[in-house]
Formats: structure tokens, C-alpha cells, sequence
């Protein structure tokens, strides 16, 4: 399993970015791929994931209503839309996947992804 993501950058405030996490490796079938983010001192927070098994998807509060996850399955990749971005949401940026479902519900706990990515930074300046 090889996840790398791109499209992360410097951007103003309301603006607009989008993210893609191409995977290798393994089939979007039976998992969960989703993206989190860590900002300079702070732990890391899961953003957004689609559940391939069911089409369930998940935001996190901070990101609701900006934020909108896809995928292409015949590219095996899938995209973080982020769109009226705001100071806060600087950070890195992973994309992290797990086969088979979650454990914890409502929430997104980076211990129960397996595979991740490198990292792309998003830069938003105010």
C-alpha cells in the first residue's frame, strides 16, 4: 500500500485548494481512506474520510459545509476540494487508509489507519 498526496501550497484566506492522494498497491474496495492534518504545535486531527464499502463519508466540525471529499476509482485517487480556507486550516496535510471498517464511530482516530502518506503542506495566509 503506497499513498502520496499533492496539491497542497500557499493560498490566501477564502481561497481554494484541492488535494489528491493517489494509491497504489490495493483496490478502494473495503476501505477507508481519509485525510488528517497536523498544524505546527498541535496533534494531529482527522478532516474528512470515505468508507469504500458503504459510501459513508465524514467531516470534521472545523471543516463542514468547506470541505468535500471524492474520489476516481478508475485513477485510485482520491481528492480533498477545500475550498473559503481560513488561517487555521494551515497545516500538513496526510492522507492515511485502513482496510476493512473503523472501530471508533463519529470521529476519525489516526491509530486505526494503517498506511499513510508523506504529506503535503497547505499554507493559508491571512
Amino acid at each position: 500500500v503506497q499513498l502520496v498526496e499533492s496539491g497542497g501550497g500557499l493560498v490566501q484566506a477564502g481561497g481554494s485548494l484541492r488535494l489528491s492522494c493517489a494509491a497504489s498497491g490495493f483496490a478502494f474496495d473495503d476501505y477507508v481512506v481519509g485525510w488528517f492534518r497536523q498544524a505546527p504545535g498541535k496533534g494531529i486531527e482527522g478532516v474528512s474520510y470515505i468508507n469504500f464499502s458503504d459510501d459513508d463519508t465524514y467531516y470534521a466540525d472545523s471543516v463542514k459545509g468547506r470541505f468535500t471529499i471524492s474520489s476516481d476509482n478508475a485513477k485510485n485517487t482520491v481528492y480533498l476540494q477545500m475550498n473559503s480556507l481560513k488561517p487555521e486550516d494551515t497545516a500538513v496535510y496526510y492522507c492515511a487508509a485502513q482496510w476493512g471498517g473503523l472501530i471508533t464511530m463519529g470521529t476519525m482516530v489516526a491509530s486505526e489507519f494503517k498506511s499513510w502518506g508523506q504529506g503535503t503542506q497547505v499554507t493559508v495566509s491571512s
